[in-house]
């Protein structure tokens, strides 16, 4: 862009910025605590109720594709596999042009991970309401594995694309700004209010959850569905005194 005035011009507004890192944190909550904590302690049900919140505001995000500024919607994506295998090969060639919104990649990247979350999202309900099955578990495991190669590409792809052209694209979904041309783009109005507006709704979804929570029992209720989290103690309990019973027979 050496030669051609650029100003940081208003491009994603304030609801996706929310959305972008409400289900970055999730993922990263829901990822870690599979990983680091025992399937059979009461904190493994943290993994499952930060799933419920991660795919809850994929759900409001879907809806603001359909409703949202320019870049914020569904037909801003650039799905066209040509165009995939021109921006990577305009990027090797040092000849990458100036996108507003999503690039070919990242517009790959936002739907495979919003794929991969509805994934989750489904397997994981069907363990918690009574259909896990081996086969169940390690489709989801795999789906878990698959976001997370997706998002390691991702942020390099972003790392890649910031050392090449210098636009400050790593800032643009904290301050909702990217550096173009000054004559080039329309800026998109922000909608700080829309933003706080799908904040509240996540915070009231996550109260719901922490209402209905259940922790001796493990169990949650969504939305009149109960989704059980983990193994209750009762049962447990009640588990061991029949094994200890069948020993002293």
């Amino acid at each position: 862009m050496t030669g051609v005035q650029t100003c940081a011009l208003p491009i994603y507004d304030a609801p996706t910025r929310v959305f972008h890192w409400l289900f970055a944190g999730f993922f990263a909550a829901a990822f870690a605590i599979a990983n680091l904590v025992d399937d059979e302690s009461a904190r493994f049900s943290l993994h499952m109720l930060a799933g419920l919140c991660m795919v809850f505001v994929l759900l409001l995000r879907i809806v603001w594709s359909l409703v949202g500024t320019r870049h914020a919607r569904a037909s801003d994506l650039v799905l066209n596999p040509a165009r995939l295998f021109g921006y990577f090969r305009d990027m090797v060639s040092g000849r990458g042009k100036e996108w507003a919104g999503h690039n070919p990649a990242s517009s790959w990247a936002a739907v495979t991970m919003a794929s991969l979350a509805l994934g989750l999202g489904i397997t994981g309900t069907l363990m918690a309401t009574g259909g896990e099955s081996g086969s169940v578990k390690e489709l989801h495991e795999l789906l878990a594995n698959g976001f997370l190669a997706v998002v390691l590409l991702h942020l390099g792809g972003v790392v890649v694309h910031a050392l090449r052209h210098r636009d400050r694209l790593p800032s643009s979904m904290l301050t909702g700004r990217k550096q173009l041309r000054a004559d080039g783009y329309a800026p998109i109005r922000p909608l700080p209010l829309a933003g706080l507006a799908f904040l509240a709704l996540t915070v009231l979804f996550i109260g719901h959850l922490a209402r209905t929570y259940d922790a001796q029992a493990r169990t949650v209720d969504v939305f009149g569905i109960t989704l059980q989290l983990g193994e209750n103690e009762d049962s447990h309990a009640s588990g061991d005194t029949e094994e200890d019973e069948h020993e002293d027979r």
